[in-house]
Order: structure tokens, then C-alpha cells, then sequence
């Protein structure tokens, strides 16, 4: 029985290939479409899955006065570790992790800088599961000066040789001498550390690295089992007053994460330096709707052909239920055939997602991989593909097993209007899911191409940003004097911070005239006294930074947000009064300038109160170089020579500043991008199925088209009569898809400060182009249907 079930539905997909091919490739895209999304999140899923211990990560609430809203930090302080293991009998162990790029190390002669460097306690290894592959995990970083290296590190430095009690040199501002104690498996990627190297906390104790106020490193805790971390979070404002003098604990608070949710659950946390490939997890539910939708709108497609093409299998079933089927068994042999082609789609989705992988991958910047050997996988698809047929096929199955015998037998077959209303809803879904996504996908890249294009207060064409270190900063002015001398570069200057970075806040004292010292804190940029001048920042007060040497930390640029919020309680002042007053870490400065407000930071974020400092005395970790137009590869050329002569020890590492925020916005960029794909492909399967619906159409319609044509009706005529349903359903689908995407759009904008308006000349473009689409869609059968000879569809049969 189920081998001539088989055989009945391979006949019916050759028979009608047509239907099939249309149903096979929408159901294929659709199920490539979902494996697609299920790879990628299942690897945002696996991070940081390997580690066994109920592990935590403290979090700040910074709220200090001055600044115009509080803000989430993933940074703590040094002593907050052992002190609030002490006294929480709920903390079983802690570490803190402090961080260092490129960091150089060398062995005799072979020198590396390796990317990412940890400072930890020794405690490490007790919490984190990283493998060790050589050392003992209890005691490889009990005594200072030990360090362990990732497999990958060793064997770069080391070669073959035997890495374990070899001593290898750090030189950098403190030159210091480490033991090597242990070879670490290379870290995985789907783990939100990420690092080449780990060592003692205790290689670099210092005095200034006990005291409360710095927040320059993570913590993390062990809880026991069963702790509330709720519960415990209550306690830590008491804890925080009984450490921090006067009423500084007033401007913090402290919340703990845990850490296997820290990748994708801390989108609104800044200062997040260590966690590899964040991603928000409302972005990869979003993924997931839409691939659901996309597959959705395949299974559509499929019940609305099968239900419209149900006259064709009328008869066979009269034929079966007269000869003694069951109505089960009829279910059963239409949902083989749906769940055949099923199958059918998910050999050609696996093809497709095969084919387009390489593109994901370097699109998201993850390493999907399609895992053909894993059972695991197999088992999901296979169950994936029969849950699709079933769906699909359910309702066109318990349709066609309820046809009465004796009506079909006797020439009497319903169509039913019910039916077609069922089909007419269905298409009305399709379109509704595509247009809503269309709407969506234009807003999306719009908003992108906003931030791109606003004007962010200062020029950063021809930028290249230049990194420096504790030993390459050292040569800042001779670098900067040799690259200014080249007719190629228009300027040069240094920061310690990126613009386009999160910028740290610091505490600050101002005094206006006679009134009380101020204490506040706010967003801090150190530069060079050049740097307004070469980023085209313009003053609304006051003058520039003086290049005078002995000016350094005495002169404070502040912005038009800083300035609003120091003459608050002054407001018939002018921002002109604010210069001379003093203002400062110490109040010895004073204000020299006020600069008109720009976005310093990405426009997700409203521009924050700030100053900017001249201390070139403190050494800078960038060097911007703003180039003449069309010389950037000669520039490169020259500066690459000019520092290999300068720093020959060290590498030419730079990024154009355009390039460091495409980075700022990669995420953005990326969600645009999968959003508008999965957008395309939801339009692609609804125009198949529509295609297939007109074909059913026109074939049905065939004598009564002849009959019009005969009695003078035009191609013109014939083409809008067949093709009238279905532009109205278009427009039906384009009233519901409206409101529902400007409720989403305009949710998802509230995540940017400075963005575009929700204009409805989108809506009705867009409702234009479903319609001119929809006719594309359909024009090819209509017309071949209006042009044919009318007397072979009125001939006798």
C-alpha cells in the first residue's frame, strides 16, 4: 500500500510540474531560509556553554551629577572582588580580569604583539573551564610573574620546543619577566573571552590599584547553588556605603549578570570591552520570526495550490472512496505526497545553504557551519521537513478525503466559494508578511544611511587613526613632526580616546564667580592642542588650546551640553561667562573655549555633557593624520616608512577613521542586511505562489476568455479581468501591513537618539511596488491566456 502511495505521488509531481517545481522551490527556500537562522542561533546559543560553574559578572549603574542620564558599565572596581566575597557568605570564589592589546612578549630572539592579554587572579582557572593543557590548574598562577599561553601562542614563540619553565620578557612602559606555568587549548570562539595569554594579578600589584573610585577591569563571582542573585543585589547599597567615603555610594549601583547570558543579554551595558561578537538577543528572535514567517508564507503556498487545484483530484477520490477507502487512509496517502515534496525541498534547501554559507559567514563575521555528519542535525531537519508537510498538507488533505463520491461521479464537483475565501485570506497573509517586511527592510536602511550621512559635528574624511602604545607613544612628537613635514598631510594631532568609542566619564570641580565648588562628573577627551583644528570643530566661545607646553592640564574645552548643565542654575548667563572660570580634577584649570555640540559617540546615544583636555604630557594612544585628497596610498606609503625608521621594533598598525565607525554601526549594518534578505525571499515564495494561482486561473477561465474574446472583449481587458482579484487583494494586504509596521518601526527607531522620520511616502511606494509586482507576477499567464485562439478553448471536446 505505502509503495503505491509512492508511486501515485511521484506521478502526480511529474504530471504536474509546474505546481510542483513551485511548491518544492518556495517550501526549499523557506526551509533554507530557517536552517540558516537555526545555525546562526544555535551558535549565539553555544557561547560560553563550556564553562560548568554558576558564574556571575558585576555590573555598575553610574549616576553621578552632571551627567544627563545614568548609564550601564561593565566595568567595576579593584577592590570590590575579595571585599564583597568576604562579606557574602553567597559568594563561593571571584576573579577579576584586566586586559591588555597588543601586548608584546619575547623569547630570545623571537618577538610577538599579541592581540589580547589577560591580567587575572589565580582563581581564574577554578571558575572558567578554559582546557589546560600543560600545568596544574590549582597552582599555575599562585606566584607572581607566572603566565600561561593559548596552544596557538606556544607554538608560535616556542616552535616544537617544550614551552614550561621557560622565561619570556614583557617590555612595555614596565618591563617584567614571566615564567611560563601552562598551555591553555586555543580559546573557541563562541566564547565572550577572548585572549592569547593569561597572567598573576599579582606580576603587577601596585598601591594605586587598591583604592575605590577606578572601575578599570571586570569581576566575576561563583555563587552557590541556590543563591537568589536578586536578593543579593538588595544588599550590595549598604555594602557600597560602608566602602565608599562621603556620599560617593550614592552614585553607583551594582547588578550582577550571569555570564552565560552576558553576550547576548547586555546590549544597553557600555564600556563592554570583553565580550566577543555581541549581539542582542531581541535581534535574533527577530531573525527568527521572520524566517518562521518566510517558511510560513512557503506553506501557504502549498495548501492555497493544492486546495485551488482540488477539482483535478476530485475524481480519483470518488473513485477510491467507491472502491472502499477510508477517509484516513486518503489523509494519509495526500499528507505522503505533501510530506515527499517536503522532503524534496529540504535536499534542495540543504544545496542552497551550502551555496550561500561562505556569504552568511562573512556578512555576520560568525563561522556557521553546516554540520551534515552530525545526527543531531539530521534529526531536526528530517523532523523539520515532516512537520512543514504535515502543515502544509493538513488542510488540503482533510479537504479533499471529505469529497462525496456520488457528487464527483456525477459530474458535480464544488469548488465552494468558501474555499476560494479561504485562499483569498491566505494570499492576503502572504502579502501582509512581505510588505510589512518591505516596509521594514526600507526604514531600516534608511535609518543607516541617516547615521552615515549626518553631519556628526566634525570632518573625518581622510582620517587614518594611527595606534600607539605605552613604548611607541614615547615618539608621538618626533613622529608627528616628521609626518607634518610632507606636503601629502594636512595635519596631525593625538588622543588618548577614538571619537566613535564610549568615552569615560571622570569627576570634576567648578567654580562660577563667587558661588559655591561644584562637583560633578561628565565625559572626558584628552588631546592634543591641535585637535580641534584638524577635526574641523568649531568653537561658539572662547579660544583653542595654546601650544605652549606649560599650558598642559590648565586649559578645559567644554562642550554646548556641559555648558547648559554649568549654568543651570544661572539662566539669564551666557555661555561667554563661562570662560576663565575654573574648572577642572582640581579646579587649578580653567575654561578657555566652548565647542558646539558633536557626536562624539554613536547616534544610538544623545550627546552627553564633555570637556576636552590638553595633556600631551600624559601620552596619547592615538595619532590621527588627516591626508590631502586622492594621496592616501602615498601617504600610507611615506608614514609606514617614517615609523618603520622610528619604531622599527613595532608594527604600523592604522584604520581609517570612516572605517572605525562602518565598525560602530556593524551591527546595525548586519541586521539591515539579514533583515532585507529574508525581506526578498518572503516576496520571492508569495510571487510563486501567486504565479501558480494565476495559472490556475487562466487555465479554469480558458472557455469563458474565448467567449469574451469572441464577443469583441480586447487583451487589455481580459488581462485586468484576471488580474483584478489579485491586484485587490494586494491593496487589502497593504491596509493591514501598514499599521503594524509603523507600530515596529517606530519602536525600533526609539533605540536611536537622533533618527528619521516615519514618513508615509514609504507606505505608499511600497504599496505601489507590491502592486507593480504583483502584476509582473501575473502578466505572463494573463496575456497568454487574453492573446490565445479562442476557437481552440471553444471547440468540442
Amino acid at each position: 500500500m505505502l509503495k503505491n502511495y509512492f508511486k501515485i505521488a511521484l506521478r502526480n509531481i511529474r504530471k504536474n510540474k509546474v505546481f510542483s517545481a513551485i511548491n518544492i522551490i518556495g517550501l526549499a527556500v523557506g526551509m533554507a531560509a530557517c536552517i540558516v537562522i537555526f545555525l546562526f542561533v544555535s551558535y549565539e546559543k553555544s557561547f560560553d556553554s563550556f564553562h560548568t560553574k554558576n558564574i556571575y559578572r558585576l555590573n555598575e549603574v553610574q549616576k553621578f551629577p552632571g551627567m544627563l542620564a545614568s548609564q550601564k558599565v561593565a566595568l567595576s572596581m579593584y577592590p570590590m572582588g575579595p571585599t564583597i566575597k568576604s562579606e557574602f557568605p553567597e559568594i563561593k570564589n571571584f576573579s577579576r580580569v584586566k586586559w591588555d592589546d597588543k601586548y608584546q612578549i619575547t623569547y630570545k630572539d623571537e618577538r610577538l604583539f599579541l592581540p589580547q592579554v589577560f591580567a587575572v587572579d589565580s582563581t581564574f582557572l577554578e571558575l572558567f573551564d578554559f582546557p589546560l593543557l600543560k600545568g596544574d590548574r590549582k597552582t599555575a598562577l599562585n606566584k607572581p610573574n607566572s603566565i600561561l599561553l593559548t596552544h596557538k601562542t606556544a607554538e608560535k614563540l616556542f616552535g616544537k620546543t617544550d614551552p614550561m619553565g621557560k622565561t619570556i620578557t614583557h617590555y612595555g612602559t614596565d618591563t617584567v619577566s614571566f615564567i611560563v606555568t601552562g598551555v591553555l587549548a586555543n580559546v573557541p570562539q563562541n566564547s565572550q573571552l577572548q585572549f592569547d595569554g593569561i597572567y598573576s594579578f599579582s606580576s603587577i600589584y601596585k598601591s594605586w590599584m587598591y583604592s575605590w573610585g577606578g572601575n578599570w577591569l571586570n569581576t566575576y563571582f561563583d555563587l552557590k547553588e541556590g543563591t537568589d542573585a536578586a536578593a543579593l543585589e538588595k544588599k550590595f547599597p549598604a555594602y557600597l556605603k560602608r566602602h565608599l567615603n562621603g556620599d560617593g555610594w550614592k552614585f553607583y549601583e551594582l547588578f550582577l549578570l550571569p555570564f552565560k547570558e552576558v553576550h547576548a543579554n547586555s546590549a544597553d551595558i557600555g564600556l563592554d570591552y570583553l565580550n566577543h561578537q555581541k549581539f542582542d538577543k531581541k535581534t535574533t528572535s527577530l531573525f527568527t520570526i521572520i524566517a518562521c514567517i518566510v517558511l510560513a508564507i512557503a506553506c501557504i503556498n502549498f495548501m492555497n495550490l493544492s486546495t485551488a487545484r482540488s477539482a483535478d483530484r476530485a475524481r480519483e477520490v470518488g473513485v477510491r472512496k467507491s472502491i472502499g477507502a477510508f477517509r484516513l487512509q486518503l489523509v494519509v496517502q495526500f499528507l505522503g505526497e505533501t510530506i515527499i515534496l517536503s522532503l524534496i525541498g529540504l535536499v534542495l534547501a540543504v544545496g542552497l545553504v551550502a551555496l550561500v554559507l561562505p556569504y552568511i559567514n562573512q556578512l555576520s563575521e560568525r563561522s556557521l557551519k553546516l554540520s551534515l555528519n552530525d545526527p543531531s542535525f539530521i534529526l531536526i531537519a528530517l523532523s523539520g521537513a515532516v512537520v512543514v508537510g504535515v502543515f502544509s498538507g493538513i488542510y488540503p488533505s482533510l479537504f479533499l478525503s471529505a469529497v462525496k463520491p456520488a457528487k464527483v461521479l456525477k459530474g458535480s464537483i464544488d469548488t465552494g466559494k468558501g474555499k476560494s475565501t479561504l485562499r483569498n485570506v491566505l494570499v492576503i497573509g502572504q502579502f501582509a508578511s512581505a510588505i510589512f517586511l518591505m516596509i521594514a527592510t526600507i526604514f531600516v536602511v534608511r535609518q543607516l544611511l541617516y547615521m552615515k550621512q549626518q553631519d556628526p559635528g566634525f570632518s573625518r574624511d581622510q582620517v587614518v587613526i594611527i595606534t600607539l602604545d605605552g613604548m611607541t607613544s614615547r615618539n608621538y612628537d618626533r613622529l608627528k613632526q616628521e609626518f607634518q613635514g610632507n606636503s601629502m598631510v594636512s595635519g596631525v594631532t593625538g588622543s588618548i580616546d577614538n571619537l566613535g568609542s564610549h568615552l569615560d566619564q571622570t569627576g570634576v570641580q567648578f567654580k562660577y564667580k563667587d558661588n559655591p565648588l561644584r562637583e560633578m562628573a561628565t565625559t572626558q577627551l584628552v588631546v592634543d592642542h591641535d585637535y580641534l583644528n584638524l577635526y574641523g570643530i568649531k568653537l561658539i566661545s572662547g579660544k583653542n588650546f595654546s601650544a605652549d607646553k606649560n599650558a598642559n592640564g590648565r586649559e578645559y574645552i567644554i562642550n554646548e551640553a556641559l555648558a547648559k548643565e554649568l549654568l543651570k542654575d544661572h539662566p539669564k548667563a551666557t555661555v561667554n561667562s563661562l570662560i576663565g572660570q575654573r574648572f577642572g580634577g582640581d579646579s587649578t584649570g580653567t575654561i578657555t573655549g566652548v565647542a558646539k555640540n558633536f557626536n562624539f559617540n554613536s547616534l544610538h546615544y544623545p550627546i552627553e555633557t564633555m570637556f576636552m583636555v590638553n595633556r600631551s604630557d600624559w601620552g596619547f594612544r592615538y595619532m590621527s593624520v588627516k591626508i590631502r585628497g586622492g594621496k592616501a596610498n602615498d601617504a600610507l606609503s611615506m608614514m609606514k616608512s617614517k615609523w618603520a625608521a622610528i619604531n622599527p621594533e613595532f608594527p604600523f598598525e592604522y584604520q581609517f577613521l570612516d572605517d572605525h565607525f562602518e565598525e560602530v554601526y556593524r551591527a546595525d549594518n548586519q541586521v539591515s542586511k539579514i533583515v532585507g534578505l529574508l525581506a526578498g525571499l518572503a516576496i520571492f515564495i508569495s510571487c510563486l505562489g501567486l504565479f501558480g494561482l494565476a495559472s490556475f486561473s487562466a487555465e479554469k477561465r480558458v472557455k469563458e476568455i474565448g467567449v469574451r474574446k469572441v464577443l469583441g472583449a480586447s487583451v487589455e481587458n481580459i488581462v485586468m479581468m484576471l488580474a483584478g482579484n489579485f491586484i485587490k487583494l494586494v491593496m487589502i494586504a497593504n491596509i493591514i501591513a501598514w499599521p503594524l509596521a509603523w507600530m515596529a518601526v517606530n519602536k525600533w527607531l526609539q533605540g536611536f537618539a537622533y533618527r528619521i522620520e516615519v514618513s508615509w511616502l514609504v507606505f505608499g511606494f511600497i504599496a505601489l511596488l507590491s502592486v507593480f509586482i504583483a502584476l509582473v507576477t501575473i502578466s505572463f499567464q494573463s496575456i497568454k491566456a487574453a492573446i490565445a485562439n479562442p476557437v481552440k478553448s471553444l471547440r468540442s471536446e
